[in-house]
Formats: structure tokens, sequence, C-alpha cells
């Protein structure tokens, strides 16, 4: 059972492949079924911040492009071509509605400064309170590759802790989760999971179009974000008719994962999730009973070891001794000093990682 009811802020993010048709283009029947029901949303009297990809989908056709390109250049430059094509296409659908639209384009630095970070809530805050739907998009046309999403999943899931969503809808062409890969006889799609941990090996199959970036890893991921935000996520098919509204309805539409109990800060969950792992560092089982139970810093003689080529300041994943992550937080110590230090009892010395900059996943 989904206890969805009183949802009066949510979030939805929808795929290029969910946009495009299948010459790779945009879908002007497509968007305008999107922008139809966030619109009967809102007349609902439900905030509704839409995070949409497609900029470079939609640029890649005025380049010449039949797929979309690897090299981070040639992806701004489409990204840059298709931006404006993909919101002026979106004020057309919302004004039939009669329902504003805005532009809001973010990086991973606009959530790692806590300056750009309080600006960026309090646009897309005040936004939501004109009545305006915020259109938002990764600013491809500028971000580097060291502060890149990399897909709209991730970027979604923060903006839904930014806004303080109840729900998070996670548009694609895959209809959720899978028990396993949904080309094989027996699999069966889940209505429900409780514990975004237990996913691991499970399937939802990926688009092989060449035009979107993401794929069911980076949907768990974002599961992971939202789900400690205390924001609940559904993973459904973009294109399956009222699919928001019966989602919202608490209808069995895709895969539903409910909040996690105990809300994580949102300090702790932008210093965690906004960076992409760097690394992983790993722990005995006395450190990771201590981390999860405890909510101690991690200590230089719990750490048996290391893996990556993080900085300090890098987010990195933290793995008990059976390998399994538990927890994300950002280290105080470079890869390189690991070695020296693991295993011993540093008296007075800095915390591997302090608890303030520690999220138990």
């Amino acid at each position: 059972m989904r206890s969805l009811s009183g949802v009066d802020t949510l979030v939805v993010k929808v795929g290029s492949t969910s946009l495009t048709n299948e010459l790779g283009t945009l879908d002007p029947k497509q968007l305008g079924s999107l922008a139809g029901q966030i619109a009967a949303m809102r007349k609902k009297g439900a905030a509704c911040v839409f995070v949409s990809s497609g900029a470079i989908a939609a640029g890649l056709s005025l380049l010449s492009l039949k797929r979309r390109p690897s090299d981070i250049p040639t992806l701004q430059a489409a990204a840059s071509v298709g931006q404006g094509l993909l919101v002026h296409a979106y004020q057309r659908a919302f004004a039939r509605r009669r329902v504003p639209v805005g532009q809001v384009l973010l990086t991973q630095d606009d959530f790692i400064r806590r300056k750009a970070y309080v600006n960026a809530r309090n646009t897309l805050q005040r936004l939501l309170e004109l009545g305006t739907v915020p259109i938002v998009n990764e600013n491809d046309a500028v971000a580097t590759e060291e502060i890149r999403f990399g897909d709209n999943d991730r970027l979604a899931a923060l903006v839904a802790n930014l806004v303080h969503a109840k729900l998070l809808i996670m548009l694609s062409d895959i209809d959720g989760l899978y028990s396993s890969d949904p080309k094989r006889k027996g699999a069966v799609l889940l209505d429900r999971v409780d514990d975004v941990n237990a996913t691991d090996g499970l399937r939802a199959g990926r688009s092989q179009s060449g035009i979107g970036s993401g794929g069911m890893a980076s949907k768990i991921e974002a599961v992971r974000i939202a789900t400690a935000s205390g924001v609940g996520v559904v993973i459904a098919n973009a294109r399956r008719p009222n699919v928001i509204a019966d989602i919202v309805r608490g209808k069995p539409v895709g895969t539903y994962f409910p909040p996690r109990p105990g809300k994580a800060r949102s300090k702790k969950l932008w210093i965690a999730f906004a960076r992409a792992p760097r690394g992983t560092i790993f722990v005995d089982s006395g450190a990771k009973e201590a981390l999860i139970s405890g909510g101690k810093s991690l200590l230089a003689a719990g750490v048996t070891g290391s893996d990556g080529a993080f900085d300090m300041g890098d987010a990195v994943d933290v793995a008990g001794p059976d390998r399994t992550v538990f927890g994300r937080g950002l280290v105080n110590y470079a890869a390189k000093e690991m070695p020296e230090i693991q295993g011993r009892r540093t008296d007075g010395g800095r915390e591997v990682i302090h608890r303030d900059s520690l999220v138990i996943l």
C-alpha cells in the first residue's frame, strides 16, 4: 500500500528518451502530455518542479549529429543549441494551459557552495509561490567534467531535497525496477521496495538509443539521496497515460520507494551527495558499528584500506569488512596519505571523516 495522500510539493523528472521520437528529435505530443499532467496537478493545489533532460537531444539534429557525443565540448555545444529549443517547446506547451514556466540551470557547484545552494533554493521557492513551474536542467553548456552531474537523476533528487518535496517521480522509458533482468522469463515488476540497499543485482533494462545518459544505477543513486531526505520516490514509464496523476493517487504504477525514517539533515545531504564519490574507504566491524549506531566520526584506527584517487575534501563511500557500502562522507585525507595512517591511533589528529560530514545510507 502506498501512502501518498497530502502531497503538496512534488518533483517530476523526465529523461531524454522519453521526450524524443524514433528520429531522436523532440516529440511535441509527449511534451504536451507531460505539460498537461503537470498543469492539472498545479490546478489541484500541488506545487511542481519539472526536472527535464533533453537539451542535448534537442540540439543533435540541428548540429547534424546522429548520436549523443562523448566529448565534453561537443556535448556543451549541443546543449547550448538545444536548451533554447527545449524551453521554447515547454513554454508553448504550458502556455496552452495558461501556466507560466521559468528556466533554472544548475551545476554541482550550486549544491556544493552554501551561498549558491541558498540562492537556488530561494529562487525555486519563489517561483513556486508565484504559481510558476520551474523547468530545471543541468547547465551542460558551461559545466566542466569535474562539476557535471552526468545525468539528471541525481540532480532531481537534490532538487527534491532543496524544495522539501514529499514525492519525486522519475519518468523514463522503463516501467520500474524488476526482480531480475526484464528480458528473462519470470522477471517481475516490483511494486514497492522498502530497502534500497536490497536492490543490488536487480535490473530494469536501459535504453540503447544513444540519446540519454542515465540508467538504473543512476536512478538507484537518486533514490538513496531522496529517501534519505524524507522524499518518497516512484520510478515509472513516462508514456503511460495519466502516469503522474495515478501515482499521486496512490495507484500501483511503477516501483515505489518510501522515504526512510529518521530524515537526514539537509546540510549532510548536500555535502555528501552533491559530489560523486571519488573512492571508497574500508573499515573494520568496530568502526562500522560506531558510525552506524554510535553516531561517531571515522578515525584512522578503524580504517583497513582504501580505493580510488581522491583528494582531501572529496566525497567517498564507506564500506564494511564485507565491502558493502553503508555510508558516504567528505574525507579529510588524500588517498596517498591513507596507507600511512590507516589502523593507527592519531591522538589529537583530525578525523578521517567527521560525523557532521557523514551520511549513513
